[in-house]
């Protein structure tokens, strides 16, 4: 394999050529915020005349930039059924982050990978959808984060949303020419290692396959500038054999699945010696004491959501029995609720990753509301199983 940064025209630094037996690949590294990517990525898929462009994109980011009808066609129940909450919420916080310093740029996140697409269709060019599904990328990395780290990381993502430094203009020039996600993802390297590995690296080498499969002698491939590395260490080398891996989502470990079901039963273990040794009262006194526990903090935290009054009765109701399996959540039951009573309208879904960027606008948009409901009602029921779980261990030793 030989790289060069000399194509058939002369392009800037951003284009690299790349010699791959009887490929040859034109690899264009972009910020997903820059006019200046998006006049590049136009000008030479038009100059070259490939056989087909590659776009780091998949269906589903795909369809969220090309059509503007992508979110009446998404079933928010079905999203809380396959429990995929914290997917979308993630999503649109990313997309929110892209999306404020698109704005101080003066163009939105995404724009050069549109026009990669809406130029090869012009030209009757094939294109090729290369990046994983996101929805698979989102699972991995969260189920590559341990438990602790999962807290910096959605807190390193939230504060990147509520930063209202403004950029200066050498700031902003800078920024023009950075694939701003990669770079925030990077930062988070050294934190969080294993989580940088699925969102940057193992997309890395899913491309660079993907790149390689495409039919045709002459490839245009249009991927963000902190991918371009990656991908050309990645194109040299056969790693066919680990994209099955990649792209599953990993099972919930024995460990975890142990322990799901480990504090349930010893609770319920519990309450039984709690009414062998010390009775019927006892038994009943700290039964209650469990709902009460879980039931008051889920539907407080329905209340603080300004969730609709029936979900709240329901957080009151669902939470002390999911919190005896582990195979759902009051956060998920009392989410489902809210969408079928309070479903958001179109508009709160096109304006959610303005709304996700203020505090009003978490209660304001019937979407993030939904979010609010799920966040707060599960952490009420956690709350619950700390103070309910203590209660009968104390009644058993004393």
């Amino acid at each position: 394999m030989k790289t060069s940064n000399f194509p058939t025209h002369p392009y800037p630094d951003d284009v690299t050529t790349i010699h791959l037996k009887d490929k040859t690949i034109l690899l264009i590294g972009t910020a997903h915020i820059s006019q200046q990517s998006t006049d590049l990525v136009k000008q030479v898929i038009v100059q070259e005349q490939p056989d087909a462009v590659c776009i780091e994109l998949d269906e589903k980011r795909h369809a969220a930039l090309a059509k503007r009808d992508t979110w009446e066609n998404l079933d928010v129940k079905q999203v809380v059924r396959n429990k995929q909450l914290a997917t979308l919420m993630v999503n649109l916080i990313l997309a929110a982050y892209q999306k404020k310093l698109g704005g101080q740029l003066g163009i939105m996140p995404g724009t050069e990978l549109l026009a990669a697409s809406q130029t090869a269709e012009q030209l009757g060019i094939p294109i090729v959808l290369c990046d994983r599904d996101v929805r698979i990328t989102l699972r991995r990395a969260w189920r590559a984060t341990s438990f602790c780290k999962k807290g910096y990381l959605l807190a390193t993502l939230l504060t990147s949303l509520f930063d209202k430094t403004v950029l200066d203009e050498e700031q902003l020039t800078a920024m023009r020419r950075k694939d701003v996600l990669s770079e925030l993802i990077n930062e988070m390297g050294a934190a969080l290692p294993h989580t940088k590995e699925v969102l940057i690296d193992e997309r890395d080498i899913y491309m660079a396959e993907k790149i390689k499969q495409t039919a045709g002698r002459r490839l245009v491939a249009v991927v963000g500038a902190g991918h371009t590395e990656g991908i050309r260490r990645a194109i040299g080398q056969d790693n066919r054999d680990r994209m099955e891996a990649i792209n599953a989502i990993p099972p919930t470990g024995r460990t975890a699945k142990i322990l799901g079901w480990l504090i349930p039963g010893l609770i319920l273990l519990g309450l039984l010696l709690i009414g062998i040794r010390q009775g019927t009262a006892e038994f009943t006194a700290n039964a209650v004491y469990w709902i009460l526990a879980h039931g008051i903090p889920s539907s407080l935290g329905a209340v603080i959501a300004l969730a609709h009054p029936a979900t709240i009765v329901s957080a009151f109701a669902a939470a002390p029995i999911t919190s005896l399996s582990p195979l759902i959540g009051a956060g998920y039951v009392c989410a489902f609720i809210q969408v079928m009573i309070c479903p958001p309208v179109v508009r709160e879904f096109e304006i959610a990753a303005q709304d996700i960027a203020t505090v009003s606008g978490w209660w304001r948009n019937k979407l993030l509301r939904i979010f609010l409901v799920f966040i707060l009602t599960t952490l009420g029921s956690s709350i619950g199983t700390w103070i309910g779980g203590y209660r009968i261990v104390d009644t058993l030793l004393n």
